[in-house]
């Protein structure tokens, strides 16, 4: 499986099209809306529930976007549904409704959080979860994960979805266990080595020798986080493809399955 042509051509805004200033933040509806609105790709979190279902929530704890104590893990589905994003009128959604609100309109890059404790089993276990909201959805998508092995557990259920490895984070990934955290963030990761066909690449990390001979493999490098028009200028220097925030790239003059709109 290949990454999703919309992928390599539209820049992906960073948890959806985010602006708090006007009320809309991370990975909210809001934020997925405006993406589409604007023609960009979204990159979105995927945290797990306690009762067994996808969230689009970035953190594991729940006190920087919603402001109480507790891990999203913990809390069910209905209960982070009721909790507003940031202080707004946001509430945190389910990934099956995230999806029915994109509705195949813009590509989507899905991440799967690495999960505390049980990183690799519990992952995994996302995986299967984000899996089942994505049945029957015909939109462009791939799947990505710092976990390696959660990424080969999806690519084993779904072979047709394009997988990923997120790299570039640096040590300290896996606190909890520290033999993971050297073999996942202290060396080099070949995706093709766990089911997967591109990786999504810190912009701090870009002088990372490995990326090159990857990239001469035909394996597409995305850049994450690109937050000026600077940063765009040293991410294209090594990838395909940006995941952005706090500026507005352009867009491709052509190759757009629609026009682009300008959220109101």
């Amino acid at each position: 499986m290949s990454l999703p042509a919309g992928l390599l051509s539209r820049p992906i805004a960073h948890r959806g099209l985010h602006e708090l200033a006007r009320g809309i933040p991370e990975n909210s509806l809001a934020a997925a809306e405006a993406a589409c609105r604007a023609g960009y790709a979204i990159e979105l979190d995927l945290q797990p529930s306690l009762d067994g279902v996808a969230m689009v929530f970035h953190d594991d704890r729940l006190d920087r976007l919603a402001g109480r104590p507790g891990l999203a893990a913990e809390t069910l589905a209905a209960d982070l549904e009721a909790m507003p994003i940031l202080g707004t009128a946001e509430r945190v959604p389910r990934f099956a409704a995230f999806l029915d609100l994109v509705a195949g309109r813009v590509p989507l890059l899905v991440e799967l959080k690495s999960q505390p404790g049980s990183p690799v089993t519990a992952t995994a276990k996302l995986a299967e979860l984000a899996l089942a909201a994505l049945d029957g959805y015909r939109g462009e998508v791939a799947v990505m994960s710092f976990n390696p092995y959660a990424v080969a557990h999806g690519a084993m259920l779904r072979p047709d979805l394009a997988w990923g490895v997120t790299t570039g984070h640096g040590p300290g990934l896996f606190p909890q266990d520290p033999a993971l955290d050297a073999q996942i963030t202290g060396g080099p990761l070949d995706p093709r080595d766990y089911g997967g066909c591109f990786i999504s690449h810190g912009l701090h990390a870009a002088e990372a020798t490995w990326i090159g001979p990857l990239r001469a493999a035909g394996l597409p490098v995305l850049a994450w986080t690109v937050r000026s028009p600077e940063d765009e200028v040293l991410a294209r220097r090594f990838a395909a493809n940006i995941t952005f925030e706090g500026y507005r790239p352009a867009l491709p003059a052509a190759g757009l399955d629609r026009p682009a709109e300008t959220p109101k």
